[in-house]
């Protein structure tokens, strides 16, 4: 259910906020309150490579904002020594409404997902010690600390929801989609977007859900194992056989942008992941019911591919607020 007459709703007027009509977010803001002071600190933190164990890796080496924050440049992520991790990177947005993280579902909270990339050997190779070491060792650091938690010893417990005040804020709602359904801006569809948003609705709007174009939830979507990796996804946290090879459901906002495809990489282009879903889904007893019985033309493929193309938010990928945070040099 959309509405024309668009708020933004702001949480104590800060950097976080997010369209009237969407869900209420899941995410605990009495706990974790996003303020100016926090986000900014957050966002020195994203880009702060003393996170890894040799001061080589932060955050945004593999969470680039032009390309929805996640990384384009190799199918699987890359860590210090130049280690390959196992999986793709997931892009980072609309974070607030996420119940869980991570491909497989292994992380069950926004403030402890940053966990899971700084203690990986294949990632940051380090430890929320070390890295708390590190920054309590920076006066600079320390007196940023201060004026956010009212303590200028830094902890991890802070330096986690530090970073969370600013992935948080990574919200984004200004695309042609967006504009069209707000009947904003006098934004209009040509013939071709409007065929895809019918073939999207009728095809995939049952795993990728408006707004926020996931379910935040786990599928099976008929992919066939990497038998070099041997990721079985979330079965690999329950155990349970329902959910074997399930992984979650990315969301499709900025997908343009944000190839390659799938938890492993495999796909470098859209029209690849469609001649999957038309051509080459691996039918075993956990696929997902509906991802068996998709059909299009190439010209539909065409016009899907045109639609995706209208979820794409400029304003939200060039946003100087998100940007690396240069200091402003001394007068």
């Amino acid at each position: 259910m959309f509405t024309t007459a668009f708020t933004v709703i702001k949480v104590k007027e800060s950097y976080w906020d997010y369209p009237d009509y969407w869900p209420v977010p899941v995410y605990d803001f009495k706990k974790n309150p996003v303020t100016e002071e926090g986000f900014q600190l957050g966002r020195k933190l994203f880009y702060e490579p003393d996170f890894s164990r040799d001061g080589t890796i932060s955050c945004a080496n593999c969470h680039l904002q032009a390309t929805g924050f996640t990384h384009v440049d190799h199918d699987l992520s890359h860590g210090i020594d130049g280690r390959i991790g196992k999986r793709n990177s997931l892009a980072l947005m609309n974070l607030a409404w996420n119940k869980s993280f991570m491909w497989d579902g292994g992380v069950n909270h926004m403030d402890m997902q940053a966990l899971q990339p700084i203690t990986s050997e294949d990632e940051m190779d380090s430890s929320l010690k070390e890295v708390v070491k590190k920054l309590n060792a920076s006066s600079k650091y320390r007196k940023l600390f201060y004026k956010v938690f009212k303590d200028s010893i830094i902890t991890g417990q802070h330096t986690l929801k530090a970073l969370s005040q600013f992935t948080i804020s990574l919200n984004s709602y200004t695309s042609k989609y967006d504009k069209y359904i707000r009947k904003e801006d006098d934004v209009t569809f040509t013939d071709q977007e409007k065929s895809g948003l019918e073939l999207f609705k009728n095809n995939c709007s049952s795993c990728h859900r408006a707004p926020l174009f996931t379910a935040t939830d786990f599928k099976n979507n008929g992919l066939s194992i990497d038998t070099t990796l041997n990721d079985y996804g979330r079965y690999g946290i329950t155990k349970n056989p329902v959910d074997f090879l399930k992984f979650k459901v990315p969301t499709l906002r900025n997908i343009q942008f944000t190839a390659p495809y799938m938890h492993d990489g495999r796909f470098e282009s859209l029209r690849e992941v469609l001649d999957h879903y038309v051509n080459a889904v691996n039918h075993n007893k956990t696929t997902d019911n509906v991802i068996k019985d998709i059909k299009l033309s190439q010209n539909n493929k065409t016009d899907l591919l045109v639609f995706l193309k209208t979820l794409s938010d400029f304003e939200f990928l060039y946003d100087k607020r998100y940007s690396f945070p240069r200091e402003k040099p001394k007068p």
